[in-house]
Protein backbone atom coordinates (compact mmCIF):
# COMPACT_ATOMS: atom_id res chain seq x y z
CA UNK A 1 0.00 0.00 0.00
CA UNK A 2 1.38 3.41 -0.95
CA UNK A 3 1.91 6.31 1.44
CA UNK A 4 -1.00 8.23 -0.02
CA UNK A 5 -3.43 5.32 0.38
CA UNK A 6 -2.18 4.63 3.90
CA UNK A 7 -2.65 8.28 4.84
CA UNK A 8 -6.23 8.22 3.46
CA UNK A 9 -7.19 5.09 5.42
CA UNK A 10 -5.66 6.42 8.65
CA UNK A 11 -7.48 9.70 8.25
CA UNK A 12 -10.78 7.87 7.71
CA UNK A 13 -10.24 5.77 10.84
CA UNK A 14 -9.48 8.87 12.93
CA UNK A 15 -12.65 10.60 11.66
CA UNK A 16 -14.74 7.49 12.45
CA UNK A 17 -13.29 7.23 15.95
CA UNK A 18 -13.84 10.91 16.64
CA UNK A 19 -17.43 10.84 15.47
CA UNK A 20 -18.17 7.74 17.53
CA UNK A 21 -16.82 9.28 20.72
CA UNK A 22 -18.28 12.74 20.18
CA UNK A 23 -21.94 11.77 19.90
CA UNK A 24 -24.14 9.22 21.64
CA UNK A 25 -27.71 9.25 20.30
CA UNK A 26 -30.84 7.59 21.58
CA UNK A 27 -32.16 7.27 25.11
CA UNK A 28 -32.34 4.47 27.63
CA UNK A 29 -35.73 2.93 28.34
CA UNK A 30 -36.96 2.28 31.86
CA UNK A 31 -40.39 1.15 33.03
CA UNK A 32 -42.53 4.22 33.80
CA UNK A 33 -43.84 4.89 37.27
CA UNK A 34 -47.54 4.04 37.71
CA UNK A 35 -50.17 4.99 40.25
CA UNK A 36 -49.28 3.69 43.72
CA UNK A 37 -51.96 1.18 44.74
CA UNK A 38 -50.99 -1.05 47.65
CA UNK A 39 -53.89 -3.51 47.49
CA UNK A 40 -57.24 -4.26 45.88
CA UNK A 41 -58.92 -4.01 49.28
CA UNK A 42 -58.62 -5.24 52.84
CA UNK A 43 -61.02 -8.13 52.26
CA UNK A 44 -58.77 -9.98 49.83
CA UNK A 45 -55.62 -12.04 50.41
CA UNK A 46 -52.40 -10.47 49.12
CA UNK A 47 -49.81 -13.22 49.60
CA UNK A 48 -50.32 -15.06 46.31
CA UNK A 49 -52.63 -15.17 43.36
CA UNK A 50 -54.95 -17.62 41.70
CA UNK A 51 -52.97 -16.89 38.55
CA UNK A 52 -50.20 -19.06 39.97
CA UNK A 53 -52.49 -22.03 39.34
CA UNK A 54 -52.60 -23.77 35.99
CA UNK A 55 -56.00 -23.01 34.53
CA UNK A 56 -57.20 -26.63 34.51
CA UNK A 57 -56.92 -26.74 38.31
CA UNK A 58 -60.00 -24.50 38.40
CA UNK A 59 -62.19 -27.15 36.80
CA UNK A 60 -63.34 -30.66 37.64
CA UNK A 61 -64.84 -31.31 34.21
CA UNK A 62 -62.53 -33.19 31.81
CA UNK A 63 -64.91 -32.38 28.92
CA UNK A 64 -64.38 -28.67 29.48
CA UNK A 65 -60.63 -29.20 29.59
CA UNK A 66 -60.71 -31.04 26.26
CA UNK A 67 -62.86 -28.31 24.68
CA UNK A 68 -60.40 -25.62 25.78
CA UNK A 69 -57.47 -27.66 24.49
CA UNK A 70 -59.21 -28.10 21.13
CA UNK A 71 -59.95 -24.36 20.91
CA UNK A 72 -56.30 -23.47 21.58
CA UNK A 73 -55.19 -25.73 18.75
CA UNK A 74 -57.93 -25.12 16.16
CA UNK A 75 -59.26 -21.62 16.78
CA UNK A 76 -58.69 -19.50 13.67
CA UNK A 77 -57.75 -16.36 15.61
CA UNK A 78 -55.15 -18.35 17.52
CA UNK A 79 -53.68 -19.64 14.27
CA UNK A 80 -53.44 -16.06 12.97
CA UNK A 81 -51.70 -15.02 16.20
CA UNK A 82 -49.14 -17.80 15.75
CA UNK A 83 -48.60 -16.64 12.17
CA UNK A 84 -47.95 -13.09 13.41
CA UNK A 85 -45.34 -14.41 15.84
CA UNK A 86 -43.61 -16.25 13.00
CA UNK A 87 -43.67 -13.05 10.94
CA UNK A 88 -42.04 -11.16 13.84
CA UNK A 89 -39.33 -13.81 14.07
CA UNK A 90 -38.58 -13.38 10.36
CA UNK A 91 -38.50 -9.58 10.76
CA UNK A 92 -35.96 -10.00 13.58
CA UNK A 93 -33.79 -12.09 11.28
CA UNK A 94 -34.10 -9.49 8.52
CA UNK A 95 -33.11 -6.71 10.92
CA UNK A 96 -30.15 -8.72 12.29
CA UNK A 97 -28.75 -9.12 8.77
CA UNK A 98 -27.70 -5.44 8.86
CA UNK A 99 -25.02 -6.35 11.40
CA UNK A 100 -23.07 -8.17 8.68
CA UNK A 101 -21.48 -7.09 5.39
CA UNK A 102 -23.48 -7.36 2.22
CA UNK A 103 -21.86 -9.51 -0.49
CA UNK A 104 -23.16 -9.31 -4.07
CA UNK A 105 -22.00 -10.60 -7.40
CA UNK A 106 -22.23 -9.12 -10.87
CA UNK A 107 -21.26 -9.81 -14.45
CA UNK A 108 -20.52 -7.06 -16.98
CA UNK A 109 -19.92 -7.55 -20.67
CA UNK A 110 -19.19 -5.23 -23.59
CA UNK A 111 -18.22 -5.34 -27.24
CA UNK A 112 -16.32 -2.46 -28.89
CA UNK A 113 -15.77 -1.94 -32.62
CA UNK A 114 -12.67 -0.07 -33.80
CA UNK A 115 -12.76 1.30 -37.40
CA UNK A 116 -8.98 1.57 -37.57
CA UNK A 117 -8.34 -2.08 -36.93
CA UNK A 118 -11.68 -3.15 -38.36
CA UNK A 119 -12.22 -5.58 -35.49
CA UNK A 120 -14.25 -6.08 -32.32
CA UNK A 121 -12.89 -5.91 -28.76
CA UNK A 122 -14.91 -8.02 -26.31
CA UNK A 123 -14.77 -7.97 -22.51
CA UNK A 124 -16.57 -10.08 -19.89
CA UNK A 125 -15.92 -9.10 -16.27
CA UNK A 126 -17.33 -10.88 -13.20
CA UNK A 127 -17.31 -8.75 -10.05
CA UNK A 128 -17.81 -9.47 -6.34
CA UNK A 129 -18.87 -6.48 -4.28
CA UNK A 130 -18.60 -6.33 -0.50
CA UNK A 131 -20.16 -3.37 1.34
CA UNK A 132 -20.62 -2.63 5.02
CA UNK A 133 -22.31 0.30 6.76
CA UNK A 134 -20.69 1.19 10.06
CA UNK A 135 -23.13 1.37 12.96
CA UNK A 136 -21.60 4.59 14.31
CA UNK A 137 -24.65 5.91 16.12
CA UNK A 138 -26.22 2.61 17.08
CA UNK A 139 -28.97 2.84 14.47
CA UNK A 140 -28.68 -0.80 13.43
CA UNK A 141 -28.52 -1.94 17.05
CA UNK A 142 -31.56 0.18 17.90
CA UNK A 143 -33.53 -1.14 14.93
CA UNK A 144 -32.78 -4.67 16.15
CA UNK A 145 -33.98 -3.72 19.63
CA UNK A 146 -37.20 -2.38 18.09
CA UNK A 147 -37.66 -5.65 16.19
CA UNK A 148 -37.17 -7.52 19.47
CA UNK A 149 -39.79 -5.41 21.28
CA UNK A 150 -42.23 -5.96 18.41
CA UNK A 151 -41.58 -9.68 18.61
CA UNK A 152 -42.23 -9.69 22.36
CA UNK A 153 -45.43 -7.71 21.77
CA UNK A 154 -46.69 -10.41 19.38
CA UNK A 155 -45.80 -13.07 21.97
CA UNK A 156 -47.81 -11.22 24.60
CA UNK A 157 -50.63 -10.68 22.10
CA UNK A 158 -50.81 -14.43 21.60
CA UNK A 159 -50.89 -14.91 25.36
CA UNK A 160 -53.70 -12.35 25.66
CA UNK A 161 -55.65 -14.11 22.93
CA UNK A 162 -54.98 -17.43 24.61
CA UNK A 163 -56.34 -16.18 27.94
CA UNK A 164 -59.36 -14.72 26.15
CA UNK A 165 -60.10 -17.94 24.23
CA UNK A 166 -59.89 -20.13 27.32
CA UNK A 167 -62.02 -17.74 29.34
CA UNK A 168 -64.59 -17.45 26.55
CA UNK A 169 -64.81 -21.22 26.06
CA UNK A 170 -65.16 -21.77 29.81
CA UNK A 171 -67.76 -19.01 30.12
CA UNK A 172 -69.75 -20.42 27.18
CA UNK A 173 -69.57 -23.99 28.48
CA UNK A 174 -70.71 -22.96 31.96
CA UNK A 175 -73.51 -20.90 30.43
CA UNK A 176 -74.44 -23.97 28.37
CA UNK A 177 -74.56 -26.17 31.48
CA UNK A 178 -76.71 -23.51 33.15
CA UNK A 179 -79.11 -23.53 30.21
CA UNK A 180 -79.11 -27.34 30.29
CA UNK A 181 -79.99 -27.15 33.98
CA UNK A 182 -82.73 -24.56 33.47
CA UNK A 183 -84.09 -26.62 30.57
CA UNK A 184 -84.34 -29.66 32.86
CA UNK A 185 -86.12 -27.52 35.46
CA UNK A 186 -88.53 -26.20 32.82
CA UNK A 187 -89.28 -29.65 31.39
CA UNK A 188 -89.84 -31.10 34.89
CA UNK A 189 -92.06 -28.15 35.79
CA UNK A 190 -94.02 -28.48 32.55
CA UNK A 191 -94.71 -32.14 33.39
CA UNK A 192 -95.83 -31.21 36.92
CA UNK A 193 -98.02 -28.38 35.67
CA UNK A 194 -99.55 -30.70 33.08
CA UNK A 195 -100.37 -33.14 35.84
CA UNK A 196 -102.04 -30.31 37.77
CA UNK A 197 -103.97 -29.36 34.64
CA UNK A 198 -105.20 -32.95 34.21
CA UNK A 199 -106.40 -32.93 37.80
CA UNK A 200 -108.10 -29.56 37.36
CA UNK A 201 -109.69 -30.72 34.08
CA UNK A 202 -111.18 -33.71 35.84
CA UNK A 203 -112.49 -31.51 38.64
CA UNK A 204 -113.94 -29.05 36.12
CA UNK A 205 -115.68 -31.85 34.26
CA UNK A 206 -117.12 -32.99 37.58
CA UNK A 207 -118.31 -29.46 38.33
CA UNK A 208 -116.08 -28.94 41.38
CA UNK A 209 -114.14 -25.89 40.08
CA UNK A 210 -114.82 -22.91 37.88
CA UNK A 211 -113.57 -22.33 34.36
CA UNK A 212 -111.40 -19.51 35.72
CA UNK A 213 -109.36 -21.99 37.79
CA UNK A 214 -109.04 -24.26 34.76
CA UNK A 215 -107.86 -21.39 32.55
CA UNK A 216 -105.29 -20.33 35.13
CA UNK A 217 -103.93 -23.88 35.18
CA UNK A 218 -103.66 -23.86 31.38
CA UNK A 219 -101.76 -20.53 31.50
CA UNK A 220 -99.37 -22.08 33.98
CA UNK A 221 -98.63 -25.01 31.65
CA UNK A 222 -98.14 -22.63 28.72
CA UNK A 223 -95.61 -20.61 30.73
CA UNK A 224 -93.48 -23.69 31.47
CA UNK A 225 -93.65 -24.95 27.88
CA UNK A 226 -92.65 -21.51 26.58
CA UNK A 227 -89.60 -21.61 28.85
CA UNK A 228 -88.66 -24.98 27.32
CA UNK A 229 -88.81 -23.47 23.82
CA UNK A 230 -86.73 -20.43 24.87
CA UNK A 231 -84.03 -22.48 26.57
CA UNK A 232 -83.79 -24.88 23.61
CA UNK A 233 -83.21 -21.88 21.33
CA UNK A 234 -80.57 -20.35 23.61
CA UNK A 235 -78.83 -23.70 24.01
CA UNK A 236 -78.50 -24.12 20.24
CA UNK A 237 -77.10 -20.62 19.88
CA UNK A 238 -74.48 -21.21 22.60
CA UNK A 239 -73.49 -24.49 20.93
CA UNK A 240 -73.03 -22.61 17.65
CA UNK A 241 -70.80 -20.06 19.41
CA UNK A 242 -68.71 -22.84 20.92
CA UNK A 243 -68.33 -24.42 17.48
CA UNK A 244 -66.82 -21.18 16.17
CA UNK A 245 -64.42 -21.04 19.13
CA UNK A 246 -63.40 -24.62 18.38
CA UNK A 247 -62.61 -23.63 14.79
CA UNK A 248 -65.31 -25.80 13.23
CA UNK A 249 -68.54 -24.76 11.47
CA UNK A 250 -70.72 -27.37 13.16
CA UNK A 251 -69.75 -29.71 15.98
CA UNK A 252 -71.75 -31.54 18.62
CA UNK A 253 -70.79 -30.19 22.04
CA UNK A 254 -70.36 -33.05 24.54
CA UNK A 255 -71.45 -32.69 28.14
CA UNK A 256 -69.53 -33.50 31.29
CA UNK A 257 -70.34 -32.70 34.91
CA UNK A 258 -73.51 -30.85 35.86
CA UNK A 259 -73.53 -27.15 36.65
CA UNK A 260 -72.99 -27.44 40.40
CA UNK A 261 -69.82 -29.57 40.12
CA UNK A 262 -67.74 -27.50 37.69
CA UNK A 263 -65.35 -25.38 39.73
CA UNK A 264 -62.95 -26.70 42.35
CA UNK A 265 -61.47 -23.33 43.45
CA UNK A 266 -63.53 -20.74 45.33
CA UNK A 267 -61.09 -19.02 47.70
CA UNK A 268 -59.10 -16.63 45.54
CA UNK A 269 -55.99 -14.81 46.75
CA UNK A 270 -55.48 -11.95 44.33
CA UNK A 271 -51.95 -10.70 45.01
CA UNK A 272 -50.81 -7.07 44.71
CA UNK A 273 -51.82 -4.52 42.06
CA UNK A 274 -48.18 -4.00 41.04
CA UNK A 275 -48.00 -7.67 40.01
CA UNK A 276 -50.43 -6.92 37.20
CA UNK A 277 -47.60 -5.19 35.31
CA UNK A 278 -45.84 -8.52 34.88
CA UNK A 279 -48.93 -10.72 34.57
CA UNK A 280 -51.46 -9.06 32.31
CA UNK A 281 -50.65 -9.52 28.62
CA UNK A 282 -52.35 -6.28 27.61
CA UNK A 283 -50.12 -4.28 29.99
CA UNK A 284 -47.05 -6.09 28.72
CA UNK A 285 -48.08 -5.32 25.13
CA UNK A 286 -48.54 -1.65 26.04
CA UNK A 287 -45.10 -1.59 27.64
CA UNK A 288 -43.38 -3.27 24.68
CA UNK A 289 -45.04 -0.78 22.32
CA UNK A 290 -43.83 2.08 24.52
CA UNK A 291 -40.32 0.60 24.67
CA UNK A 292 -40.13 0.23 20.89
CA UNK A 293 -41.45 3.75 20.35
CA UNK A 294 -38.87 5.19 22.79
CA UNK A 295 -36.15 3.54 20.71
CA UNK A 296 -37.53 5.08 17.52
CA UNK A 297 -36.59 8.49 18.89
CA UNK A 298 -32.96 7.38 18.80
CA UNK A 299 -33.34 6.11 15.23
CA UNK A 300 -34.73 9.49 14.18
CA UNK A 301 -31.81 11.24 15.90
CA UNK A 302 -29.21 9.19 13.99
CA UNK A 303 -30.39 10.82 10.77
CA UNK A 304 -28.81 14.10 11.98
CA UNK A 305 -25.34 12.56 11.66
CA UNK A 306 -23.36 11.17 8.74
CA UNK A 307 -23.31 7.52 7.74
CA UNK A 308 -20.16 5.78 6.57
CA UNK A 309 -20.17 2.86 4.16
CA UNK A 310 -17.08 0.83 3.27
CA UNK A 311 -17.00 -1.15 0.04
CA UNK A 312 -14.65 -3.43 -1.86
CA UNK A 313 -14.81 -4.68 -5.45
CA UNK A 314 -12.87 -7.69 -6.73
CA UNK A 315 -12.97 -8.84 -10.35
CA UNK A 316 -11.17 -10.37 -13.31
CA UNK A 317 -11.34 -10.32 -17.08
CA UNK A 318 -12.59 -13.72 -18.25
CA UNK A 319 -11.22 -13.32 -21.79
CA UNK A 320 -7.88 -12.19 -20.36
CA UNK A 321 -7.61 -13.99 -16.95
CA UNK A 322 -4.30 -12.37 -16.18
CA UNK A 323 -6.08 -9.04 -15.86
CA UNK A 324 -7.24 -8.78 -12.21
CA UNK A 325 -8.44 -5.75 -10.31
CA UNK A 326 -9.51 -4.79 -6.79
CA UNK A 327 -10.47 -1.54 -5.13
CA UNK A 328 -11.39 -0.40 -1.63
CA UNK A 329 -13.50 2.66 -1.03
CA UNK A 330 -15.48 4.51 1.58
CA UNK A 331 -18.40 6.92 1.52
CA UNK A 332 -19.42 9.46 4.13
CA UNK A 333 -22.84 10.99 3.65
CA UNK A 334 -24.58 13.38 6.02
CA UNK A 335 -27.38 15.96 5.96
CA UNK A 336 -26.58 19.56 5.08
CA UNK A 337 -30.01 21.12 4.55
CA UNK A 338 -33.44 19.46 4.83
CA UNK A 339 -35.75 22.30 5.92
CA UNK A 340 -35.80 21.02 9.55
CA UNK A 341 -37.31 17.72 8.42
CA UNK A 342 -35.12 15.61 10.72
CA UNK A 343 -35.87 17.68 13.83
CA UNK A 344 -39.58 17.55 13.07
CA UNK A 345 -39.38 13.78 12.73
CA UNK A 346 -37.69 13.60 16.14
CA UNK A 347 -40.44 15.77 17.64
CA UNK A 348 -43.08 13.52 16.04
CA UNK A 349 -41.52 10.39 17.56
CA UNK A 350 -41.37 12.10 20.96
CA UNK A 351 -45.07 12.98 20.76
CA UNK A 352 -45.94 9.41 19.79
CA UNK A 353 -43.91 8.18 22.75
CA UNK A 354 -45.81 10.51 25.08
CA UNK A 355 -49.10 9.16 23.72
CA UNK A 356 -48.05 5.54 24.38
CA UNK A 357 -46.83 6.49 27.85
CA UNK A 358 -50.28 7.88 28.68
CA UNK A 359 -51.86 4.75 27.19
CA UNK A 360 -49.64 2.52 29.36
CA UNK A 361 -50.56 4.34 32.58
CA UNK A 362 -54.23 4.42 31.64
CA UNK A 363 -54.15 0.69 30.84
CA UNK A 364 -52.83 -0.01 34.34
CA UNK A 365 -55.60 2.07 35.94
CA UNK A 366 -58.23 0.20 33.91
CA UNK A 367 -56.64 -3.15 34.80
CA UNK A 368 -56.95 -2.37 38.51
CA UNK A 369 -60.57 -1.32 37.98
CA UNK A 370 -61.36 -4.58 36.16
CA UNK A 371 -59.89 -6.62 39.02
CA UNK A 372 -61.86 -4.66 41.60
CA UNK A 373 -65.07 -5.03 39.58
CA UNK A 374 -64.45 -8.77 39.27
CA UNK A 375 -63.83 -9.07 43.02
CA UNK A 376 -67.08 -7.27 43.74
CA UNK A 377 -68.88 -9.65 41.38
CA UNK A 378 -67.34 -12.73 43.04
CA UNK A 379 -68.44 -11.64 46.50
CA UNK A 380 -71.90 -10.40 45.59
CA UNK A 381 -72.80 -13.33 43.31
CA UNK A 382 -71.75 -15.75 46.04
CA UNK A 383 -74.12 -14.00 48.45
CA UNK A 384 -76.81 -13.79 45.78
CA UNK A 385 -76.65 -17.53 45.11
CA UNK A 386 -76.94 -18.36 48.80
CA UNK A 387 -80.02 -16.16 49.06
CA UNK A 388 -81.51 -17.56 45.84
CA UNK A 389 -80.91 -21.09 47.09
CA UNK A 390 -82.69 -20.32 50.38
CA UNK A 391 -85.51 -18.71 48.43
CA UNK A 392 -85.81 -21.81 46.23
CA UNK A 393 -86.03 -24.15 49.21
CA UNK A 394 -88.64 -21.99 50.91
CA UNK A 395 -90.68 -21.68 47.71
CA UNK A 396 -90.60 -25.45 47.21
CA UNK A 397 -91.84 -26.10 50.74
CA UNK A 398 -94.52 -23.41 50.44
CA UNK A 399 -95.78 -24.80 47.10
CA UNK A 400 -96.10 -28.30 48.51
CA UNK A 401 -98.00 -27.06 51.57
CA UNK A 402 -100.30 -24.87 49.48
CA UNK A 403 -101.40 -27.85 47.37
CA UNK A 404 -102.22 -29.77 50.57
CA UNK A 405 -104.17 -26.76 51.85
CA UNK A 406 -106.02 -26.48 48.53
CA UNK A 407 -106.88 -30.18 48.56
CA UNK A 408 -108.29 -29.68 52.05
CA UNK A 409 -110.35 -26.70 50.96
CA UNK A 410 -108.41 -24.28 53.14
CA UNK A 411 -107.22 -21.92 50.39
CA UNK A 412 -107.94 -20.85 46.83
CA UNK A 413 -106.27 -22.22 43.71
CA UNK A 414 -104.80 -18.75 43.10
CA UNK A 415 -102.48 -19.27 46.09
CA UNK A 416 -101.34 -22.60 44.61
CA UNK A 417 -100.65 -20.98 41.25
CA UNK A 418 -98.67 -18.13 42.75
CA UNK A 419 -96.52 -20.36 44.93
CA UNK A 420 -95.86 -22.88 42.17
CA UNK A 421 -94.85 -20.07 39.81
CA UNK A 422 -92.64 -18.64 42.56
CA UNK A 423 -90.99 -22.06 42.99
CA UNK A 424 -90.38 -22.34 39.23
CA UNK A 425 -88.85 -18.86 39.00
CA UNK A 426 -86.71 -19.34 42.10
CA UNK A 427 -85.25 -22.57 40.71
CA UNK A 428 -84.36 -20.81 37.45
CA UNK A 429 -82.85 -17.82 39.27
CA UNK A 430 -80.82 -20.03 41.62
CA UNK A 431 -79.29 -21.81 38.62
CA UNK A 432 -78.50 -18.51 36.93
CA UNK A 433 -76.98 -17.05 40.12
CA UNK A 434 -74.67 -20.05 40.53
CA UNK A 435 -73.61 -19.72 36.89
CA UNK A 436 -72.91 -16.01 37.43
CA UNK A 437 -70.85 -16.85 40.51
CA UNK A 438 -68.64 -19.22 38.50
CA UNK A 439 -68.50 -16.77 35.61
CA UNK A 440 -67.29 -14.03 37.97
CA UNK A 441 -64.46 -16.28 39.19
CA UNK A 442 -63.38 -16.80 35.58
CA UNK A 443 -63.58 -13.06 34.93
CA UNK A 444 -61.41 -12.43 37.98
CA UNK A 445 -58.86 -14.98 36.81
CA UNK A 446 -58.77 -13.32 33.39
CA UNK A 447 -58.49 -9.80 34.84
CA UNK A 448 -55.55 -10.94 36.97
CA UNK A 449 -53.75 -12.11 33.83
CA UNK A 450 -54.19 -15.86 34.31
CA UNK A 451 -51.17 -17.65 32.86
CA UNK A 452 -52.53 -20.32 30.58
CA UNK A 453 -50.24 -21.81 27.93
CA UNK A 454 -50.62 -24.45 25.24
CA UNK A 455 -47.54 -26.27 26.56
CA UNK A 456 -49.13 -26.52 30.00
CA UNK A 457 -52.26 -28.00 28.44
CA UNK A 458 -50.24 -30.65 26.61
CA UNK A 459 -48.12 -31.43 29.67
CA UNK A 460 -51.27 -31.81 31.76
CA UNK A 461 -52.81 -34.24 29.29
CA UNK A 462 -49.59 -36.26 29.07
CA UNK A 463 -49.56 -36.62 32.86
CA UNK A 464 -53.15 -37.88 32.98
Amino acid sequence: MGKKASYTVNTLLIVILGLTISCNVGREYSRPETETITSFGDDFAKDSSVTNLEWWQLFNDSILVSLIDSALVNNKNMKMAISRIQQSQVLMDISSADYYPSVNYGLAGSSTYNSVGSNFSNTVTPVINVSYTLDLWGKIRTMNDIALQNYLATEYAQRALQVSIISTVAQAYIALRDIDNRLVISEKTAVNFQYNLDVMQARFNAGFISEVDLSQSKIQVSEAKTAVVVFNRVRSQIENSLSVLLGKPDVAIPRGLDLYNQLSVYEIPVGLPSELLNRRPDLLIAEQSLHAQTLRIGVAETLKYPSITLSANIGAELINPSFLFANLGGQLLGPLFNANKINNNITLEELRTEELLINYKNSFINAVREVKDALISVNTYESEYQLRNEQMQLATTAAELSWVRYDGGLTSYLEVLNLQSSQFNSELKASEAFMQQMSSILSLYESLGGGWTINNVKESQENE
